[in-house]
């Protein structure tokens, strides 16, 4: 029999672990996942870089459209093919062999048996003449078709992208934002592929910090000049989830410590850059009622990797797009 002390070991550990949970949630409330629009990329892989080597998550909330999902729904009916035993001459078939067993079931004996034999020697030649034909005109249809795929380029495969130019899931990008390592590289730009400039790196880090003070801070309007309409949709959720639950995230002291660019590109009028960032910062919930802090440490700064997308139109400003995390 387990005994008292036991019980109120347990009781204490189920108590210590559902609060660490809480605590867990309210620290985690800010993050809110993957989120945000790529524009073609959305549901994608990010490459790896130095930075964020690891894959970044997919995207869960998102405005954009998930073609992907519904090419691979348009393709799955058109993979499915007729056995031998569907179709037409697989009802024929099955009709004689259910006639031969029940003769042979009815007390026909070794003279029903010869007579089974028969009918599935018939079958088989009737089964095999419809194949032949099924296939005949499968050959004249395929024949009919090919000269109208022949002038079809092979990067349609790829929706117009060039193959050669997608990035190698074993290259680590050449693009750190300066200020962090040894300068950044350069690459001649392929097909939709653009080329950031040191003033783009730099607008990137800037919007870092921008966009958390903002968000400690609760600045709707901040927001709405740093980002997207659809991430000022989702960061505005979750600062009305905190006021709901009565705690305010502040975020100070955002401090970058490494990045590099996983890929940018052009889509019509509009530039995408995705960057990694490894930054610290000092991230606390506090109570909003008594402003005690019920999650984080003040004097202890927290180091967080995100993958940030970047969008701008007409090249105008830089524009927070989305969010994942690796």
């Amino acid at each position: 029999m387990i005994s008292r002390s036991s019980r109120f070991a347990v009781l204490f550990a189920g108590l210590f672990l559902a609060f660490s949970m809480v605590t867990a949630d309210y620290a985690e409330a800010r993050r809110g996942g993957s989120f945000g629009s790529r524009g073609t990329r959305t549901f994608q892989s990010v490459p790896p870089t130095r930075t964020a080597p690891q894959p970044a998550a997919p995207v869960e909330r998102s405005m954009a459209p998930n073609t992907t999902t519904n090419n691979a729904a348009r393709q799955t009916p058109a993979a499915q093919r007729p056995g031998i035993f569907s179709g037409l001459g697989g009802s024929m078939m099955r009709g004689l062999l259910l006639g031969g067993l029940i003769g042979l079931l009815l007390g026909q004996g070794f003279g029903g048996l010869a007579g089974i034999l028969g009918l599935l020697l018939q079958g088989l030649l009737i089964g095999g003449a419809i194949m032949l034909a099924i296939r005949f005109f499968r050959s004249q249809s395929a024949r009919n078709q090919a000269p109208a795929m022949a002038g079809v380029p092979r990067s349609m495969g790829n929706f117009g992208r060039n193959p050669a130019a997608q990035p190698d899931a074993d290259n680590v990008s050449s693009f750190p934002i300066p200020g962090i390592g040894s300068g950044f590289g350069r690459t001649a730009p392929a097909s939709d592929e653009i080329t950031m400039t040191q003033a783009d790196l730099d607008i990137f880090q800037q919007r870092l910090t921008e966009v958390q003070e903002a968000f400690g801070r609760e600045d709707h309007a901040g927001l709405r000049r740093l980002a997207t309409p659809e991430m000022v949709s989702y960061l505005s959720e979750e600062l009305a989830d905190n006021a709901k639950n009565g705690v305010r995230n502040e975020v100070s002291n955002v401090s970058l410590l490494e990045a590099d660019i996983a890929e940018s590109w052009r889509e019509d009028d509009r530039d995408y850059a995705t960057a990694a960032l490894r930054y610290e910062s000092h991230d606390v919930m506090r109570d909003r009622a008594s402003g005690k802090i019920v999650a984080g440490e003040a004097d202890q700064p927290t180091e967080t990797t995100e993958l940030w997308t970047f969008t701008r139109q007409n090249g105008g400003d830089w524009k927070l797009a989305a969010i994942q995390q690796p």
